[in-house]
């Protein structure tokens, strides 16, 4: 339910692509075309299709719904509607290769077995048949009565599309996979043979130990070489980020208590000292006029209340307070001003939205307009109840309208705006009103109620334990003095300043452009932040400091890297791969200290590096070797000729030498056909990432997102 999902304590905000705001530029494409090389309204291109600003913008609005929804944040999902964008259009030109068309009529017959709708029997009738034309009236309804909610529609159907070509795409790909009888018998046979070995292992962390190796910005460089498709990397950024908090001073934290021991037991400066909170007759204007927080006039279970008094509540009188204690970053008064059995509502509701309010879009009325008609409807509901379906169609709440208007069962807990609680929880059942909210003027009939538990209504009296101006200044001081300090110097010098300051150092190693957030800091200046970092006017070792607005908090930022479209730069992938690197120069000097000590047996190897023989039975479908997977080792020991010694073998955790002392069948349950099957499903399964990965790797993608964005950012300035 799209708009009651958005019925919430907080505002509905509208979607925004503020990663890509300054692209929308009033003025003609083509002109901008002509002097800038790159329409701005094409983002990128997929194999020479291309991605429009608008896919774009549709993709990211339906993310943040979802994420909205599912009370995530709806910052940062950027980066993840560009590629979804992007394997959508490879998904598409594979559809389009098989010979299939997204036509109205295949839409409709196989929208069915869509995610979206094959787990929902509310479209199905009792027979199971799916009920197409039934969806497609009330599509058709909300597009002649709803103009937002059809687009809402058009954004969703296009999401639909996609994953019904990809559902097409794969089943006609995966049919393909077929398991031969040459092929099965051959896994049969590795799956049933087993090899019983002698081997030395030589452990590379052991090694590591007695053997310092460092590992070079080149070495790393060679292994990136090797392995190209792996460390294939998009356009990005190696920032240093030095977090300078401005948190309270114990001198804040006193100020904080004596301000609200005053309020709670002294008397307020507006009275002349004698209100405050224990004698006032007004709880609610009180904490209206002197809280950091508002009053919340709604009745809440103890376990809504802050933790400090939840167990005191219950027994507490009207009228008795608690306080001041400490929450947080937060002193509070606490006064119990009632209590009462909480009711669970059953209601119902027509929502009349305006031009301009956050259900509105497409809307043409304005708010008098809406008034008045929600009015109208409103008495004649009030003296019928029996016509409320009748004014469902009007609503602008398409979801709730195709329920009957029902928004379910409600309780004082359930997160809708104050008005529509406050209506719900001061009405009999049976009632019939009009309330406005943010959303518009909601008819509100409330169809049944019944009680629950007890609920209190408490009083919170609120100071936050704020930077005063001292610590924001010394905050300020601290960080202009280390940006001072680091300016001109190396990144080593940076890191190691900033650690001797004991300041809070993060280093996001590949920062993308698009991603809204920045690892390790998840300020709202993180976006301001990667905008700075990819100014193409930007040089590595340049600094800058930005501030928090509104905290006082201080951020210092060092480049410390560009990284461009190609192979991953060796630095910026150093923490994953450093590791493997290590230990693959590990094994090249191990196999040539075998190698030079011209070892012939397996007590020569086991005493050049101090360690011992050991004896395993392998497997090659199952190359497990003294608890270690190493399917090198299990190749080896069915490679190699019975007693000879083999090659070192470098393999995942050391590197082996081993000597074959006999081969055996263990013969295991099942046929062929079985077997086939099993291996066949099993390919299947791992078919569909595997191949939507190589899809990717070897598509010719253009992203002319940051260029974009830098030309016409200097075209601002």
């Amino acid at each position: 339910m799209a708009i009651l999902g958005q019925i919430r304590s907080k505002p509905w905000l509208l979607m925004g692509v503020i990663a890509l705001a300054l692209l929308a530029f009033l003025v003609n494409p083509d002109s901008i075309d002509k002097v800038f090389g790159k329409n701005p309204d094409v983002l990128g291109k997929v194999n020479g299709e291309k991605i429009t600003r608008e896919e774009f913008n549709d993709q990211l609005f339906v993310l943040q719904q979802q994420a909205e929804q599912q009370g995530r944040p709806k910052n940062g999902l950027e980066e993840q509607a560009w590629q979804l964008l992007v394997q959508s259009k490879l998904i598409k030109q594979q559809f389009e290769k098989l010979g299939f068309e997204m036509t109205d009529d295949y839409f409709w017959n196989q929208i069915q077995y869509d995610q979206m709708f094959a787990q929902n029997q509310q479209f199905f009738d009792e027979k199971g048949n799916f009920k197409t034309q039934e969806l497609k009236k009330e599509i058709e309804t909300l597009q002649n009565t709803n103009p937002q909610g059809y687009a809402q529609w058009l954004k969703t159907r296009k999401t639909i599309e996609y994953r019904l070509m990809a559902r097409q795409v794969f089943t006609n790909l995966s049919a393909g996979i077929t398991t031969g009888k040459k092929e099965a018998e051959e896994l049969m046979k590795q799956r049933d043979q087993l090899a019983d070995i002698d081997f030395v292992k030589v452990d590379y962390a052991a090694y590591l130990q007695k053997t310092k190796i460092n590992v070079t910005t080149q070495d790393l460089a060679d292994y990136i070489k090797k392995h190209p498709v792996m460390f294939k990397a998009e356009p990005s950024r190696n920032i240093g980020i030095v977090f300078f908090p401005s948190k309270p001073s114990a001198a804040d934290d006193a100020a904080a208590l004596k301000e609200i021991t005053k309020l709670y037991s002294g008397g307020t400066d507006a009275s002349g000292g004698t209100e405050n909170f224990q004698n006032t007759k007004n709880d609610s204007m009180f904490v209206m006029a002197n809280s950091d927080m508002p009053f919340n006039p709604q009745y809440v279970t103890p376990a809504q209340l802050p933790a400090t008094i939840q167990a005191q509540i219950p027994a507490a009188a009207v009228g008795q307070t608690f306080g001041p204690y400490k929450e947080q970053d937060f002193y509070v008064v606490s006064k119990l001003v009632g209590k009462k059995t909480s009711d669970s509502t059953l209601s119902r509701h027509i929502l009349i939205a305006f031009k301009g309010s956050p259900a509105g879009e497409g809307v043409t009325r304005s708010k008098e307009q809406a008034k008045k008609l929600a009015d109208s409807i409103g008495a004649i509901v009030k003296a019928t109840p029996a016509k409320f379906t009748e004014f469902l169609k009007l609503s602008n709440d398409p979801n709730s309208a195709a329920q009957g208007g029902s928004l379910g069962w409600t309780t004082p807990e359930t997160p809708f705006v104050p008005e529509f609680l406050t209506y719900l929880a001061n009405n009999p059942k049976g009632a019939t009103g009009v309330v406005e909210t943010q959303f518009g003027y909601h008819i509100i009939n409330i169809e049944d109620k019944k009680s629950g538990s007890m609920g209190y209504k408490v009083a919170n009296l609120v100071k936050a334990i704020k930077p005063s101006d001292a610590t924001e200044a010394e905050t300020d001081k601290k960080s202009r003095k280390f940006i001072q300090q680091v300016q001109g110097k190396s990144f080593n010098d940076f890191v190691n300043i900033a650690k001797k300051g004991n300041y809070q150092f993060t280093n996001p190693k590949a920062a993308k452009r698009f991603e809204g957030q920045l690892q390790g800091l998840g300020t709202e200046k993180d976006a301001e932040i990667l905008t700075w970092a990819f100014d193409k006017k930007r040089s590595k070792g340049d600094t800058e400091l930005f501030t928090v607005d509104g905290t006082g908090d201080k951020i210092v930022v060092y480049l410390n890297g560009k990284q461009d479209a190609g192979l991953a730069d060796p630095e910026s992938v150093r923490d994953q791969i450093e590791v493997i690197v290590k230990n693959k120069l590990a094994a090249k000097q191990i196999s040539d200290k075998i190698a030079g000590a011209k070892a012939s047996n397996l007590d020569q190897i086991a005493k050049l590096f101090a360690t011992s023989k050991q004896s395993a039975q392998v497997n090659l479908l199952n190359p497990s070797v003294a608890g270690a997977m190493e399917p090198k080792v299990a190749g080896a020991a069915f490679g190699v000729a019975k007693g000879k010694l083999s090659n070192p073998v470098e393999g995942g955790t050391g590197v082996y030498v081993l000597i074959k002392k006999s081969e055996t069948v263990n013969k295991q349950p099942g046929d062929l056909k079985q077997f086939t099957e099993s291996i066949t499903q099993r390919n299947a399964g791992m078919f569909g990432q595997a191949w939507m990965k190589s899809l990717q790797d070897n598509a010719d993608i253009d992203d002319y997102r940051i260029e974009i964005w830098n030309k016409i950012g200097n075209q601002q300035q």
